[in-house]
């Protein structure tokens, strides 16, 4: 037990602990797994272990700072599991200088080994210096239900070097250095269940400016999979990020929920003279691989870059995708393949739907909307030889369509309102309730797999989607003229403001 007076020790029959004021070292040379229960209140101490056995550390009613280093510094390499029980407080110091060269200390509550978390109790963790709040240089899982809260001024939040894994509990994280991520791995980050909410304020790190680093909620070198759970993540960072990663990332399932409102960062000037990466900007999702979307809500805004962006192919093949942006809203680097789910893409200031390869729209619920000539709601590669396929599914495009398409599904363009309710339909059923926004592409252009036919000022009802944009059912509104879409791209001026009509090539304008 920690206190004023020293810490008091209980147990060591073994005589490995050694102990000086509240300075608790532990140096585990038997052949036994030990566990180590950790109480009381110092704002001056540590607890430190060596060991070569699976052990367990059990946090209950703990208050310890360390001016010094790190509050917690496993050095035992083998796993570690960690009870948080009743409410627990580790603070470091803004200097490590408790520890010797050879050893790593990277964060308040360090260890060179996997760090289990379980439990039902709280932990507060705050790195006040320039290291993370927890770190691993193995994993960081973390079960059960403990709530864990953690504060890094000029580290990391979390990071685990092999991989993070969350299976439950609560997770509170805030960061706010310049390129610190608020939960990082070279590896995976995966998230099974429990509540994560990540709070990210730091600009771009640009100390080095050929090699810029920018902050994230999270950063996954390897992969970030998401099966469960909900995640929240707001950065207000110069060119922040949301989610990103050096390869590829699997949603599954769960709730996301990611709002980034930074804004773009570049370097200019003579700065910038034979720089290759001049930029940095601020998305909600970016993978440099391939992004796959299997279940699960997604809701990604972007207030000054894409919202959702894969540089290699982005693939949805169910759940309910949901992207706002100045920009593209949903941009791939490769093949874009809507198979199935609900997907809604609405930018302010470019295309909804962007792929750099072909676009096959082939069984989802699509909703985009782009922001007007020269831009489209769904665009393909067409200069590279590329297409927009539409060939079944539901589709809604305020904005038209790439020219060139190929509509083996009918599309039909409509006259329209701004900032209204209707109902499209499919053999007489509703296929998708929607709501124009006030402002958007010039043509809307709609299509069913089977007989397909619209209804303005429909009475949205059952459950929303989409932002409150989408709805499962409605009732009444009048019928919209259909006429048949063949064309794409090529939208005259206009667009969903008073008046605004549709030029040529495009078929109707969108006014109110």
């Amino acid at each position: 037990m920690f206190a004023d007076a020293g810490a008091t020790v209980s147990g060591d029959d073994n005589g490995i602990v050694t102990v000086t004021g509240n300075d608790v070292t532990v140096n585990n040379t038997t052949t036994e797994a030990i566990r180590y229960e950790l109480s009381g209140s110092a704002t001056d101490g540590f607890f430190k272990i060596y060991g070569e056995k699976k052990q367990a550390i059990v946090l209950n009613g703990l208050d310890l700072t360390n001016p010094n280093g790190a509050a917690i510094n496993n050095q035992n390499k083998k796993r570690t599991f960690v009870v948080v029980n009743g409410t627990n407080t580790l603070v470091d110091g803004k200097k490590y200088t408790d520890t010797p060269e050879d050893e790593d200390e990277k964060g308040a509550f360090f260890s060179e080994a996997q760090l289990i978390f379980s439990g039902i109790g709280s932990l507060s963790v705050t790195s006040t210096g320039g290291k993370a709040g927890i770190s691993s240089d193995d994993y960081v899982r973390v079960l059960d239900a403990p709530t864990i809260t953690v504060s890094a001024v000029k580290g990391h939040g979390i990071r685990g070097n092999d991989a993070v894994v969350i299976g439950g509990g609560k997770l509170d994280v805030t960061v706010s250095k310049e390129g610190k991520k608020a939960i990082t791995s070279d590896g995976t980050v995966r998230i099974d269940g429990g509540d994560v909410k990540l709070t990210v304020s730091g600009d771009v790190d640009d100390s080095d400016l050929t090699d810029l680093s920018s902050s994230s909620g999270i950063k996954a070198d390897v992969a970030f999979v998401m099966n469960g759970g909900t995640l929240a993540i707001t950065n207000s960072g110069q060119g922040g990020k949301g989610i990103s990663g050096d390869a590829g990332g699997l949603i599954a399932g769960g709730t996301i929920d990611i709002a980034v409102t930074g804004s773009n960062y570049e370097i200019t000037g003579a700065d910038a003279v034979g720089l290759e990466d001049t930029s940095s900007s601020a998305k909600g999702i970016k993978f440099d691989g391939k992004l796959v979307i299997t279940g699960g809500t997604v809701s990604v805004s972007a207030k000054n870059h894409e919202a959702i962006e894969a540089k290699g192919e982005l693939i949805v093949t169910g759940g309910d995708v949901y992207a706002t942006s100045s920009d593209d809203a949903i941009n791939s680097g490769s093949d874009m393949i809507l198979g199935g789910g609900r997907v809604c893409a609405i930018s302010t200031g470019n295309d909804g739907l962007d792929a750099n390869g072909n676009c096959y729209i082939q069984g989802a619920l699509v909703y985009a909307v782009g922001s007007g000539t020269p831009e489209v709601a769904v665009d393909a590669n067409t200069e590279e030889g590329k297409k927009l396929y539409v060939i079944s599914g539901t589709l809604v495009a305020l904005g038209g369509l790439e020219g060139g398409a190929s509509l083996s599904q009918a599309c039909y363009a409509a006259n329209g309102n701004a900032s209204t309710w209707y109902g499209l339909y499919q053999d007489g059923a509703l296929a998708l309730a929607f709501q124009t926004p006030s402002r958007g592409g010039n043509t809307m252009v709609v299509s069913t797999g089977g007989t397909t036919t619209l209804k303005s000022g429909v009475t949205a009802s059952g459950t929303k989607f989409f932002g409150g944009m989408g709805a499962t059912a409605a009732t009444g509104g009048s019928d919209v003229t259909l006429s048949a879409y063949s064309g794409g791209g090529g939208m005259g001026p206009g667009g969903m403001g008073p008046g605004g009509m549709g030029g040529p090539g495009g078929g109707p304008g969108f006014g109110r």
